[in-house]
């Protein structure tokens, strides 16, 4: 696991990850629950850096059945979707929470907005940096550098942002 930058503290059987425990992964997700033979198996939650999670069945590796929450604790759901539908453009923490009042408006589902760095963009798992071309979460650590699509992205963002101007 030195190698992978992940780690585990759980159970083990005849040297393999097996029975119940937390696996971390070097992206700060962690997995908690039940392994065989160094797998997901059997009921376990993912939780990711930016506080959503993933509640599921795992098989081998394999989510069979499970439930994704977001961060502001708005459940996914495949049928019967009705959050931005295009009838009711509100942020769930408005649906949650009321409107505020006239003239204060809100401009992101989290509430007040994160301050975005200078020469940066937020593209939903942290911030990209234009001149680095490096992709970082939001504490600044490294998450991936750039490729192609991310550079085609903020340069379609950055002309639209022209635009608006």
């Amino acid at each position: 696991m030195e190698v992978t930058g992940s780690t585990y503290l759980g159970d083990y059987v005849h040297g393999r990850i097996e029975g119940k425990g937390r696996y971390t992964l070097p992206t700060e997700t962690k997995y908690n629950g039940t392994m065989k033979d160094g797998m997901f198996h059997g009921k376990g939650t993912l939780y990711f850096p930016n506080r959503s999670k993933y509640e599921g069945i795992w098989d081998c590796g394999i989510s069979k059945e499970g439930k994704y929450t977001f961060a502001d604790g708005l459940e996914f759901k495949d049928k019967k979707w009705h959050y931005c539908d295009g009838y009711d453009r509100r942020f769930y923490t408005e649906i949650c929470s009321g409107l505020k009042p006239a003239g204060i408006s809100q401009l992101t589902n989290l509430d007040p907005p994160r301050t975005i760095p200078q020469g940066c963009y937020d593209c939903g798992d942290g911030f990209y940096n234009t001149n680095t071309r490096v992709v970082t979460d939001y504490k600044l650590r490294f998450l991936r550098n750039a490729g192609v699509t991310t550079e085609e992205v903020a340069a379609a963002l950055i002309q639209i942002a022209l635009k608006l101007q």
